[in-house]
């Protein structure tokens, strides 16, 4: 257990450094964005812009900025957003977060666990019409865009069947089946892309044989030694791709009139609204660190054969 403790906490502090490094140097990027985070600034005289810069602090030198940021960042407080009527980032984060996050975990989820069988009945039946079927599933996944199967789905189950909603976020689990499996195609392709792949070798190796001539019957070689072995690879894309889909898709949560995090950090760039900016790229950050933290972990406890420094 103290070598398990050990290696989390080396791991939690390359976290730590990785994301005060990620801060900083978004922190003064950012400052170095043309324009200001006033909306309408034309209608604005010199004199205003002033008074406004001495009210939110930008009229101090930019190290003295950056040093009360990290300060009230370590008290909790993630500055106010210039461009939703200085309503507290907290509280916008609070709201749009949430369904971005559950509808990337959800569609991470489905993907994932419908990848992994996709993947594995394509490497069991090998140059068959199976194996086929499943490959041109992953090319088209990878290669259509999601919004296409976003308008698809709509037109099909909701416009069509009427089965669900539409759009909008106001009917519980309903409103999430359909984003939730329009962005699913993606990482469902490639999850059955590397099963297979990884499974073919697998299936072929020699202690796959070897089980066979012990008496295992196909699913149980599968189970026992493929699918095992092939969660590796997988493991290494599922992590960052799982962050990248709770982080929101822009056109997506559009269609589906989905009140996510995507919208607001597109318009908070558009309008350099600073607090929104550096919330946002923390939480996309730290959400995609631990997830990373957590593949690590999950290498330990899969493959033996990567264990450095916990116990065997």
């Amino acid at each position: 257990m103290k070598r398990w403790a050990r290696f989390i906490i080396h791991r939690l502090f390359y976290l730590c450094v990785t994301l005060w490094i990620i801060i900083t140097i978004t922190f003064f990027l950012m400052n170095f964005l043309p324009g200001t985070p006033y909306q309408d600034q034309s209608r604005l005289t010199a004199v205003q812009v002033v008074q406004l810069n001495a009210k939110y602090g930008l009229d101090k030198p930019l190290g003295h900025r950056y040093i009360t940021y990290l300060l009230n960042l370590a008290k909790g407080d993630l500055g106010i957003s210039l461009q939703f009527s200085d309503q507290p980032v907290s509280l916008l984060l609070k709201t749009r977060a949430g369904p971005s996050i559950q509808l990337g975990l959800e569609a991470a989820l489905f993907g994932t666990f419908a990848g992994i069988i996709l993947g594995a009945l394509a490497a069991m039946k090998h140059n068959t019409w199976v194996d086929s079927f499943c490959s041109i599933f992953a090319i088209a996944g990878r290669s259509v865009p999601n919004f296409v199967f976003a308008v698809l789905l709509q037109s099909v189950f909701a416009i069509g069947l009427r089965l669900l909603p539409i759009g909008l976020w106001n009917d519980g689990f309903r409103s999430t089946i359909l984003p939730a499996l329009a962005l699913s195609v993606s990482p469902m392709a490639d999850a059955a892309r590397f099963v297979r792949a990884e499974m073919i070798e697998i299936l072929s190796s020699d202690y796959a044989e070897l089980a066979r001539a012990k008496g295992l019957s196909e699913i149980q070689v599968v189970i026992r030694h493929g699918l095992r072995n092939a969660l590796i690879p997988l493991i290494t894309i599922t992590g960052p791709m799982t962050v990248s889909l709770m982080t929101g898709s822009l056109v997506v949560e559009n269609i589906f009139a989905v009140p996510g995090i995507g919208e607001q950090f597109t318009k908070s760039i558009l309008s350099n609204d600073y607090s929104t900016i550096m919330a946002v790229t923390i939480l996309f950050s730290a959400m995609l660190l631990t997830i990373l933290l957590i593949t690590d972990i999950l290498y330990q406890l899969i493959d033996p054969r990567v264990r450095v420094g916990v116990p065997q």
